[in-house]
């Protein structure tokens, strides 16, 4: 299924019923009088957290949704029916936000989650309302009220336990179908992974969830590149597994290499940068023994994190990076 983490939806509460106005008129009664019922109530939208749902691809094929309108009252004093609510399924970790972006209206970040987005429109009172001791046969009644109707921008970000994060190209992808049944699009080219992809690690007795986010470049804070958009995914992750590749040329490059993306969490802020980090050098397979040492030791002088070395194709320190996963969950 292909992955879709924003959608704009137009949302439309239910209109409430019109009131009745109505007279009894019965044979062989002998008062009549006004006997108009009230409408009903429109219906109210609501959002509400799904568990098996992990991407809005749906809401690209429906964009609009309404619920349905309260039903008219009736003679007899006969209330009209209400509309029925609507319910809108969204994956864990969706945002609603206004149309402009700018207000949260709310967080869907737990299992169960309900969010009453538009409320339906009241019914209008009939005729039997307005009677009094000075009107005994009003003919007034009310039209129903309008229900709330807006645009909404839904945005998802993943809930998932650890975060595979570096720049384009440095096996990030690879690593995930190395530790998972996933199947990411692979090539050796940058920026192979435009949307986020999702793995599932048996770790002990818990599943762990595994995002490989699209490559982060110098700038993504401010948008550069595939910039905030993912940058957002990993606010949720408990932990990050942040990806260099050890084959470069040069140490220099390595380190520098290790710090754009550093750079980049503490300017996105959200306290990213506070995040657990397991540093994996990628591609061991294509330097030396001697390269591999150097450059393990100059990481240690810039990051408290742990670092392990692996080579995706060899298999070679993927149990030793299993057992740093496991010391964090």
């Amino acid at each position: 299924m292909k992955f879709l983490d924003e959608a704009k939806i137009y949302i439309k509460a239910g209109k409430g019923g019109s009131g009745c106005s109505s007279f009894r008129r019965e044979k062989y009664v002998e008062f009549g009088g006004p006997d108009g019922g009230d409408g009903g109530k429109g219906g109210h939208i609501s959002f509400k957290v799904e568990d098996n749902l992990n991407t809005l691809i749906d809401f690209r094929y429906q964009q609009h949704y309404r619920a349905e309108n309260g039903k008219n009252g009736a003679g007899k004093n006969r209330t009209g029916q209400n509309g029925r609510n609507l319910l809108i399924k969204v994956p864990l970790g969706t945002l609603i936000l206004s149309e402009d972006k700018k207000h949260t209206y709310k967080d869907l970040s737990r299992k169960g989650d309900l969010f009453l987005a538009a409320r339906g429109g009241k019914g209008g009172r009939g005729n039997l309302r307005f009677k009094s001791s000075t009107n005994q046969a009003p003919r007034k009644f009310e039209e129903g009220w309008s229900g709330q109707e807006l645009w909404v921008w839904l945005r998802l970000k993943l809930i998932a336990d650890v975060g595979f994060i570096g720049l384009p190209n440095v096996g990030k992808s690879t690593l995930l179908s190395t530790l998972s049944n996933a199947k990411p699009k692979i090539a050796d080219y940058p920026f192979t992974t435009t949307k986020p992809q999702l793995g599932l690690l048996r770790l002990r007795e818990r599943d762990v969830v595994m995002a490989d986010l699209p490559g982060l470049i110098e700038g993504a804070s401010q948008g550069i590149g595939l910039g905030l958009k993912f940058l957002a995914h990993i606010e949720r992750c408990k932990a990050l597994i942040h990806i260099c590749d050890i084959s470069v040329e040069k140490d220099e490059e390595l380190l520098a290499n290790y710090q754009k993306i550093r750079t980049e969490l503490g300017a996105y802020g959200k306290k990213l940068v506070k995040k657990n980090e397991i540093v994996i050098l990628s591609k061991i397979d294509l330097v030396n023994k001697a390269i591999i040492e150097k450059r393990i030791s100059l990481l240690k002088k810039i990051t408290h994190s742990s670092i392990v070395a692996i080579s995706s194709h060899t298999k070679v320190g993927v149990k030793k990076l299993k057992l740093s996963l496991g010391e964090i969950f």
